[in-house]
């Protein structure tokens, strides 16, 4: 291995739309898609709106910078370049933080929903099983991550369809000795029976379930045509999330009344409406498949930031080192030993570990977005005033900007006045505090100033001053 060698560029334009397209498909939309319904009724679809704009916003603006220069540090470049490098590093590390706490969580919860379908399994050799197995995945080339994340988004998306085929069959009264529940969710009394406070707390329960569409934006750096690559993933994932997203809980509130126990576990209360048998089952395979998507991309995503980190002089230096196969081994290592870590103290301490520090670093996506947002904003108005040609423009700037920043403000809001969510944001405020004064202490000792792009990169005029 040597720090000297970049990384590679095989990820394929389809493996990085299927990547963007899996990564908001996950166990967020398979089994918590209820606690949405639960707290707003079928308005909830006005929450995954608001939420779906969100998202296409953000994507919107980090395609864009992304486009210009793809670096696998991403929107920690990004606002290191718009704001400096202590704001960078913070959301880096903040971000690899996030990402490593929740490997643990993916492998432990996929190993538990498996263990449901087959008692003998035992949790802990099942979760350290998932966790060998896909960290082998992505030390031996980002040719193999791709293809082993484009077949878990194919499968995720194939049981999306497939479960809005069954939905409309059945609203449409299609299916045989099945009687169709109609629309009267939406024409009763309780289309909204916790009235607008319902939808605001839903709207933060939701948005975290697109968390992980910011991975594309690392990704891209990977790719070997990044502008184009980027261009195709973001128009093509974007429309397609929404259809997925509020086709899918269109059906759920439709078939699932409020106050149902069927909420639990929505898909398989729709399916066994429909009378598929075996419906329990498929839906936990397929959200085991899910969480295994995501620990697959978050190891990768956790690696390559700290490899970016790494290579801007915010973390040590040996995690930029590369191998032959140019994957950034030790970063990868580094970032499934926490998670290995973690899950070793969970067991040994059951709900004492894991749920405090998913706690901590629950809102990090909320935080990240921002600082996309806010990057984009400068980067923005610094290109067009400079006279810089994009390969992709955000279109509507800045209003559109500002609406997502006005979105991921009403977010915060909601979160701060709910009492559940209000501890978790604190909590997560605390951490970014800490690693904002940490960086700016050893920005402040250091004797030159770290390098906020990658010395082997071209940098992007757009994103200079």
């Amino acid at each position: 291995m040597t720090s000297g060698r970049a990384l590679g560029a095989a990820l394929k334009p389809r493996q990085l739309t299927m990547m963007g397209l899996g990564s908001a498909i996950g166990a967020g939309l398979f089994i918590g898609s209820g606690a949405g319904i639960q707290a707003a009724g079928p308005a909830v679809l006005i929450s995954y709106l608001v939420a779906g704009t969100l998202i296409i916003l953000v994507m919107w603006a980090l395609g864009e910078m992304a486009a210009a220069n793809p670096d696998s540090g991403a929107f920690s470049v990004y606002t290191a370049k718009a704001y400096g490098p202590v704001a960078g590093a913070t959301v880096g590390w903040l971000w690899w933080l996030q990402l490593v706490v929740v490997i643990a969580a993916e492998a432990l919860g996929a190993a538990g929903l498996l263990s449901t379908i087959f008692p003998a399994l035992p949790v802990w050799l099942t979760a350290f099983v998932f966790i060998v197995v896909l960290t082998a995945v992505n030390l031996t080339s980002v040719k193999n991550f791709g293809e082993f994340e484009f077949w878990f988004a194919l499968l995720k998306v194939a049981a999306i369809v497939g479960f809005l085929l069954v939905g409309a069959a059945l609203l449409f009264g299609w299916l045989p000795g099945v009687q169709s529940p109609g629309l009267a969710n939406f024409t009763g009394g309780d289309v909204a029976p916790h009235g607008f406070a319902g939808i605001a707390t839903a709207l933060f329960v939701v948005a975290f379930a697109f968390g992980g569409t910011e991975i594309v934006s690392v990704a891209a750096a990977e790719t070997a045509e990044p502008a184009r690559s980027v261009k195709k993933a973001v128009r093509t994932v974007l429309w397609r999330i929404l259809v997925f997203y509020i086709g899918a809980i269109f059906v759920i509130a439709a078939v699932v009344p409020v106050g149902s126990a069927g909420l639990k576990s929505p898909f398989a209360a729709v399916l066994e409406a429909a009378g598929m048998p075996g419906a329990a089952t498929a839906i936990t395979l397929v959200a085991v498949a899910a969480l295994l998507s995501a620990l697959n991309a978050n190891l990768y995503g956790a690696s390559r930031m700290a490899y970016s980190l790494a290579e801007r002089g915010e973390a040590p230096r040996l995690l930029a080192s590369v191998s032959k196969a140019q994957v950034p081994v030790v970063a990868v290592l580094a970032s499934v030993a926490f998670g290995v870590v973690t899950v070793v103290l969970e067991l040994a301490f059951p709900e004492m570990v894991l749920p405090v520090l998913l706690n901590i670093v629950g809102s990090t996506c909320l935080l990240v977005w921002t600082s996309a947002l806010l990057a984009q904003l400068a980067l923005r108005l610094r290109a067009d005033r400079d006279g810089t040609t994009l390969p992709l423009r955000m279109p509507g700037f800045p209003w559109l900007t500002g609406l997502g920043l006005l979105i991921l403000a009403a977010i915060f809001t909601v979160g701060f006045i709910g009492e559940d969510s209000r501890p978790q944001l604190l909590s997560t405020f605390g951490l970014v505090a800490l690693l904002a004064v940490a960086n700016w202490l050893r920005h402040r000792s250091a004797k030159t100033p770290a390098r906020v792009q990658s010395p082997e990169r071209v940098e992007s005029p757009v994103l200079v001053d």
